[in-house]
């Protein structure tokens, strides 16, 4: 969001950048995130309004789009054609990539704070270049970028060594209800863990990672309770299974390594489905294997 505004500028184009969400703290410190305006509603004359990694209108949390010319551009294997112009890009390592595609085409100067912003899409929709959709084009363009002026080391410690107290406690937490069978893991933090640790919903970012990191583990499920009556899912695979279909199929999307969607219902029967759900998927999985042996 923040490389595309500062491209449409250098385009002659005013953009205003709008989120629905709170700025997680690891971003805050990216070059134009202040501009970023924290809102519900969209108002204004606008021509159009690009969406970033948003498969529907209702994902963007904004009131007031529906009626202007969308333009979607995402990377998802899940991603949905809803918009009036779509942009999908699969083998994209982020949008970020894409961004600097359109950036390049157009002619635009690749200044040190776009670089900046797009180097740090590429190292967190990698999860630190470990997910399945690094290529040999995501080293070349982290080179690119980085010699157009971005700081690796700089974007590093922002994303992963600036976490609150309350990223912290919430860990402890989750971890300490960490189940493990066979190669699965699943953990969990209830809403009144949130509510106790003051945590809020970008401190949940990465604890699935935690989990993941374990030798002994393929795949991970992290839920989040929400005071709706609803469950948040994130779900990571360090093997061949492609928990985007899985995801997909619960009504959510995203990488064939990490996805995620919402369940209805209480934390204990979300995250009975979700396991069942996984250990089928796993079984599955591992007769597809022996099978090619």
């Amino acid at each position: 969001m923040l490389a595309l505004g500062m491209i449409l500028e250098q385009m002659g184009k005013h953009a205003d950048l709008a989120t629905a969400e709170l700025i997680p703290l690891q971003y805050r410190q990216l070059p134009g995130a202040g501009a970023i305006l924290r809102t519900s509603r969209v108002h204004g004359p606008y021509d159009a309004a690009i969406l970033l990694e948003c498969d529907s209108i209702d994902r963007t949390r904004l009131h007031g789009l529906e009626k202007l010319y969308l333009i979607n551009i995402d990377h998802h294997i899940t991603g949905l054609e809803f918009a009036r112009l779509n942009w999908i890009d699969q083998d994209a390592a982020s949008v970020g990539e894409m961004v600097y595609q359109l950036a390049r085409a157009a002619g635009v100067t690749i200044t040190p704070q776009i670089s900046e912003c797009i180097y740090a899409t590429l190292l967190t929709d990698t999860g630190g270049f470990c997910y399945g959709n690094v290529r040999e084009s995501t080293f070349a363009l982290a080179r690119e970028l980085i010699e157009a002026g971005a700081d690796p080391l700089a974007v590093a410690r922002q994303v992963y060594y600036s976490a609150p107290v309350s990223k912290l406690l919430l860990l402890g937490a989750a971890l300490r209800r960490l189940k493990r069978e066979r190669r699965l893991a699943w953990l969990w933090v209830t809403y009144q863990d949130m509510q106790r640790t003051h945590a809020t919903e970008e401190d949940c970012e990465g604890i699935v990672n935690v989990a993941l990191s374990m030798a002994s583990i393929d795949t991970v499920i992290f839920l989040r309770e929400l005071p709706s009556g609803r469950v948040r899912l994130s779900l990571r695979s360090k093997s061949g299974l492609n928990v985007a279909a899985i995801a997909a199929r619960l009504g959510g999307g995203g990488h064939q390594n990490a996805a995620g969607c919402t369940l209805k219902g209480s934390l204990l029967r979300a995250r009975k489905q979700i396991v069942a759900e996984l250990r089928s998927a796993m079984s599955q999985e591992k007769g597809r294997l022996s099978r090619r042996v």
